[in-house]
């Protein structure tokens, strides 16, 4: 089976094209600046990017597990399932690079924003600022919530493209698994059909020889000298022909 018809390297090339993405989407969460909404909807896209690559990497180290129990039945050798090992094992480890910075940028922005939450805590003035602070802080909330809301429907829209990717992903992974069940019936009846072949020429084997004995037997031992004698002969002629026309 060549690389273009393995289901395997069909898998891989989706996961690498996700893994791609993910970096390029990484590369722009860094260069993003933290209090924004797009910084946010970032790393919300980025963390749901790396649990649904890590599914789908872990389902292919399962592929390779039950292939390891018979490679020969799948056509495979141990430099192949090395190679196959290791590029999961990469995946894996490119993904949780990843994760690990997102996670920690998420947690150092919470801290960050808490603390300037607690340093802009005012003490309280005169009536007349206070009214305003009031003022202009209904007017910021306003467009605060507006944004939000804005922001909070786009997330939305995007997270819904992103499932729509993932299920056609998904129903890719299972037609390549119904391939793979088909492809091990088909050799299964191969197999099955050779079996009761091999077994009705052991049937007449048996059957020729038992006809033999019984002749040999009822030939006695002046006929088999003779047929012995009659093989010779023929055997002679065989090879007079053979070698000297």
């Amino acid at each position: 089976m060549t690389s273009a018809q393995d289901p395997f390297y069909i898998v891989k090339e989706e996961i690498q094209d996700s893994i791609d993405k993910l970096q390029t989407t990484f590369h722009q969460w860094e260069q993003t600046p933290v209090y924004t909404g797009e910084h946010v909807h970032l790393t919300k896209e980025l963390l749901a990017s790396c649990e649904s690559i890590e599914w789908q990497v872990d389902e292919l180290d399962k592929a390779i597990s039950v292939a390891v129990r018979d490679p020969a039945y799948y056509g495979l050798d141990e430099v192949e399932l090395g190679k196959r090992r290791n590029w999961t094992s990469t995946a894996h480890n490119k993904v949780r690079t990843v994760r690990r910075n997102v996670e920690a940028g998420k947690e150092k922005s919470s801290l960050i924003n808490g603390s300037r939450q607690d340093l802009t805590g005012l003490p309280r003035g005169h009536d007349s600022q206070a009214g305003r602070s009031n003022h202009y802080g209904a007017e910021d909330s306003d467009d605060f919530i507006s944004s939000e809301s804005d922001r909070q429907l786009l997330l939305i829209k995007q997270q819904d493209e992103e499932l729509d990717e993932l299920s056609a992903s998904v129903q890719r992974i299972g037609g390549v698994g119904l391939t793979i069940h088909e492809e091990l019936i088909g050799q299964e009846r191969i197999l099955d059909d050779l079996s009761m072949e091999m077994e009705t020429t052991s049937n007449r084997l048996d059957f020729v020889q038992k006809r033999v004995a019984m002749v040999m037997k009822k030939a006695g031992a002046k006929g088999q000298i003779m047929m012995i004698a009659f093989l010779i002969v023929l055997f002679i002629i065989l090879f007079v022909l053979v070698f000297f026309t």
